[in-house]
């Protein structure tokens, strides 16, 4: 009867369920637990969100219950840091493991004037990494890694793709900020009705529900909490060639602010959920943060600037870790870490093969996250307009328009400038940083 009924099935089919089986069956371990199968992976991004805007990192003003969640029952990062200040090179960062300097982008790629540039398609991202070890790969939501279709990210090594490719677009009629339709499936224009946020959320929730028995990557890269300032009950404000205002038009900012984020903040909440009603909690790693500095009503909590600044409230910001089965609920690291930590992290949490001529600035965190190693030593740069920032230890040195020595163990308000105390440091730490950002130049590639 077996091999009657065997004899049915297609050579394809029965080669593809060996395949798998065979996957399957050789899953290493992980923390003394058999995995069933790789790990998914769900990465969500928030967009100008500080590090005073959840309550887990102090914030007063505004409820995030699922954040806090996450935070509470995973590992909270106090000192993690964006890549860059703004937008397109954290970005950048994120999807390659790299400095952004190596890629040639520095600045945000805006709607007006660079609507030719983008990640240059020989570079190799996270979603490629994955793709390539057998993950079902998709990002909804903001991308800002290139306006014109070869940017897309169906070529940058995700399967699938709804969202926006600007850098902010209006939360009900999705016009970017120069008056452009702007909401793609995939590599086409396709109009949909709803609240950004919601979209974000439901397309994600979609991915999972479709792919629940294989593992998945999915990246939610959300607008939230980034200007126009529109709660879902707003109308939109803007329509095709008339863009303005750009803020929008509510004038109570802060309210708009906190009903943004509460949106994204339910949408988590409905993330998590679907993956605990599908059993998959134990063999999904969550990480949540955000692309740089708040502006506008957000906040930076104890730190000094906002978004665009190279001061700490500038790119440190929330990040936080979530895998039951890995790690242990309630942890906090004090390690500074970087957005382009996590290309090497997941491609560790996947088991997944790195080419062979990948050259990565960042560093795997799966051994800090899960057993509480430290990380190597490292000095860590920023560098975006005319200033220039190095990281070692607790020392940070900023130089260009704005100066200063700071000791952020016991200064993390940046109020206590110590160069004149610490002429020798400053010295050693100029020159890292002057080696550095020609070495950085040097790696600049054209757009492909």
């Amino acid at each position: 009867m077996i091999l009657i009924e065997l004899q049915a099935v297609s050579i394809n089919i029965l080669s593809d369920f060996l395949q798998s089986f065979l996957q399957l069956s050789m899953q290493p371990t992980k923390g003394g637990t058999v995995m069933a199968r790789k790990p998914n992976i769900i990465l969500i991004l928030a967009d100008d969100m500080g590090y005073g805007d959840t309550s887990c990192y102090g914030g007063k003003h505004l409820q995030t219950p699922a954040i806090d969640s996450l935070a509470s029952s995973g590992l909270r990062f106090t000192d993690f840091h964006s890549n860059a200040p703004v937008c397109s090179p954290t970005r950048a960062a994120l999807l390659t493991g790299c400095y952004q300097q190596r890629c040639g982008i520095e600045g945000v790629i805006s709607a007006k004037n660079h609507r030719d540039k983008g990640l240059p398609l020989n570079k190799v991202t996270f979603a490629d990494v994955l793709k390539n070890a057998g993950y079902k790969t998709a990002v909804f939501g903001k991308w800002h890694l290139g306006y014109e279709p070869r940017f897309n990210p169906r070529h940058q090594g995700f399967d699938e793709f709804v969202g926006f490719v600007s850098g902010n677009i209006d939360y009900h009629s999705h016009i970017d900020q120069i008056g452009v339709e702007d909401w793609w499936q995939d590599v086409e224009l396709v109009p949909e009705e709803g609240y950004s946020t919601d979209l974000v959320t439901s397309h994600g929730l979609s991915f999972i529900q479709r792919h629940q028995d294989s593992p998945f990557c999915l990246y939610l890269a959300h607008e939230c909490p980034h200007y126009p300032y529109q709660g879902p009950n707003d109308p939109a404000d803007r329509t095709v060639g008339n863009p303005k205002p750009i803020l929008g038009r509510r004038q109570d900012q802060a309210a708009a602010y906190k009903e943004m984020m509460e949106s994204m903040d339910t949408g988590i909440d409905q993330i998590v959920h679907k993956i605990n009603s599908l059993g998959l909690e134990q063999e999904t790693f969550i990480f949540f943060c955000s692309d740089n500095g708040p502006t506008g009503p957000g906040s930076s909590g104890p730190l000094r600037g906002k978004k665009g600044s190279l001061w700490e409230g500038g790119h440190r910001v929330p990040g936080i870790a979530y895998w039951p089965s890995e790690i242990r609920p309630g942890t906090v690291t004090n390690e500074t870490v970087l957005t382009m930590d996590l290309l090497p992290t997941l491609a560790s949490i996947a088991e997944a093969k790195l080419p062979a001529n990948l050259k990565l600035d960042g560093f795997d965190l799966l051994p800090l996250m899960t057993g509480g190693n430290s990380l190597p030593e490292r000095s860590l740069f920023w560098r975006f307009k005319n200033d220039c920032v190095i990281r070692k230890g607790p020392w940070k040195l900023m130089r260009g328009e704005n100066q200063g020595l700071f000791h952020l163990d016991d200064d993390i308000g940046e109020t206590t400038n110590m160069i004149e105390q610490e002429p020798e440091r400053v010295g050693g730490l100029e020159q890292e940083l002057t080696n550095w950002s020609k070495k950085v130049s040097l790696g600049i590639e054209q757009q492909s």
